[in-house]
């Protein structure tokens, strides 16, 4: 057998993946899995839609995919930097005639507010919301190469926050970022949770001051390092549900029942994580499981996607699914950019 010596392709692997994830779950959104089942068949066997339309979830991933790349451009990412084109990103979107993909609230309510060019975008964020809005889209902080730990924890922190400020939210995005940046670079899916693990425990109290601001007096925490830890002892805590499901859920019955249906941006990431960990090796088979599910499915899906496109590269995914994909040209230019 020959081996040829190229890269897998990661970020065009793991973008491809995180909407192939959105277009098979939007349709089985909000339904639960007798119904999806009724509706679909077998989960094994669930078919990409003729026409792969996809979420708000893909169209805010590429926004900050374009916001980062617009960033990057400039210079050495640094808050003030990422946070215009972040902003831009986001109002362009809000404004889109396209966005008419069932938007969360969360989103809609910041995005308004940062519209007024006027307001600190600390005061758009939604202090209370940890809704998985804030980390189905942070996947390209993962994939953007040549970032330090700092900027990455940073960026998909501040990504977040102009839309979900809750402490949960920030951990869970700079959760998912540092897990799609892993499994580009090759960790074994077998050692994940425990590096994530080590991970949150490390930067448990650790508040961005550059990247976030004041964003944490909107709480009513007495001090930031109070505000932030709240949020990681949420993400430890799931984490440690996701270790002990690896080991003894069946991939037959629903995620959902072990790590939570997905609404919120912890349970996202975690049943996200799970179907991959059941699946490592057969990405499509994740992606099902993933979009059969009672949740949040397109959230978790796309999230699963992220995962094991990261972990696969491009190749992982069929072709005559990926060449219907929405968006597929957008998907293609920021992943050949940054596996470049």
């Amino acid at each position: 057998m020959t081996t040829f010596h190229t890269s897998k392709r990661a970020a065009s692997g793991s973008l491809t993946g995180l909407a192939l994830g959105d277009a098979l779950g939007f349709p089985t959104e909000f339904n639960d899995v007798p119904s999806i089942l009724a509706k679909c068949g077998p989960w094994r066997e669930m078919e990409l839609p003729q026409r792969a339309f996809v979420s708000d979830d893909t169209q805010m991933t590429l926004a900050v995919g374009r916001a980062l790349r617009t960033a990057m451009d400039r210079g050495v990412l640094a808050p003030k930097r990422l946070e215009r084109p972040l902003r831009e990103e986001f109002v362009d979107w809000y404004q889109s005639p396209d966005n008419n993909r069932a938007p969360g609230r969360t989103c809609l309510t910041a995005c308004a507010l940062l519209k007024e060019e006027s307001r600190a975008w600390q005061d758009a964020s939604q202090i209370g919301s940890k809704g998985c809005g804030a980390n189905m889209r942070v996947a390209p902080v993962g994939l953007a190469p040549g970032l330090s730990d700092e900027q990455r924890a940073g960026a998909a922190q501040l990504q977040s926050a102009l839309t979900h400020g809750h402490p949960t939210a920030l951990a869970a995005s700079d959760l998912t970022a540092r897990a799609v940046h892993l499994l580009a670079r090759g960790t074994d899916p077998a050692g994940l949770v425990g590096q994530l693990r080590s991970y949150a425990h490390d930067n448990r109290s650790h508040y961005h001051h550059t990247w976030l601001g004041d964003l944490w007096t909107r709480s009513q925490d007495p001090s930031p390092e109070h505000f932030i830890t709240r949020g990681w002892d949420e993400c430890l805590e799931i984490l440690g549900r996701v270790q002990e499901a690896v080991g003894t859920v069946s991939p037959e019955t629903d995620p959902c029942l072990a790590t939570g249906e997905g609404w919120i941006a912890e349970e996202a990431f975690a049943t996200g994580l799970l179907c991959f960990l059941l699946f490592p090796d057969e990405p499509v088979t994740a992606l099902r499981r993933a979009a059969c599910t009672a949740g949040d499915s397109d959230s978790i899906a796309c999230l699963t996607g992220a995962f094991a496109g990261a972990w696969l590269g491009a190749d992982a995914w069929p072709t005559e699914w990926a060449d219907r994909i929405e968006y597929r040209g957008d998907l293609l230019a920021l992943g050949a950019l940054w596996d470049a």
